[in-house]
């Protein structure tokens, strides 16, 4: 039961929205669907519908998963490490994968903005139950 193989997972995601939006990029440049241009300021033409989800997600692996990297770092240098923590992190994981593959293919906005707010309500779980696991190990005096 290791709370950092749910993080190695979340950054192959990461990994993979990464090598293929530069991929597509790489694609549009060439095909001149895109001026090598824009990429300069990212103003100007506006992106291709694909290439600008793949943009819009990679941000989105960098906003709140920095917070999922952060809380389970802290749970695994505390040693707060249990079965909850880390079935909710794979939970959390989970989500992130799907609501990449709602963005990255039909793209329907209600859907992926439910996984999202469920994603954050079990990462804000994690952040709850750390919190108090940490007081009750380490009570205010």
């Amino acid at each position: 039961m290791n709370i950092l193989f749910p993080v190695f997972a979340l950054f192959v995601l990461t990994l993979f929205v990464l090598l293929r939006l530069a991929y597509l990029r790489l694609v549009a440049a060439r095909e001149g669907t895109i001026s090598p241009g824009y990429f300069r300021l990212f103003q100007g033409d506006s992106e291709p519908e694909p290439l600008a989800a793949y943009s819009r997600n990679y941000i989105n692996l960098h906003e709140s998963p920095t917070l999922f990297y952060v809380i389970c770092l802290l749970i695994y240098m505390t040693g707060l490490t249990n079965l909850l923590l880390v079935g909710l992190a794979w939970v959390y994981v989970a989500l992130r994968y799907l609501h990449s593959w709602v963005h990255l293919t039909s793209n329907h906005v209600l859907n992926r903005f439910r996984i999202f707010a469920l994603a954050s309500l079990v990462l804000a779980s994690i952040w709850g139950i750390t919190f108090v696991q940490l007081l009750s190990t380490n009570p205010i005096s």
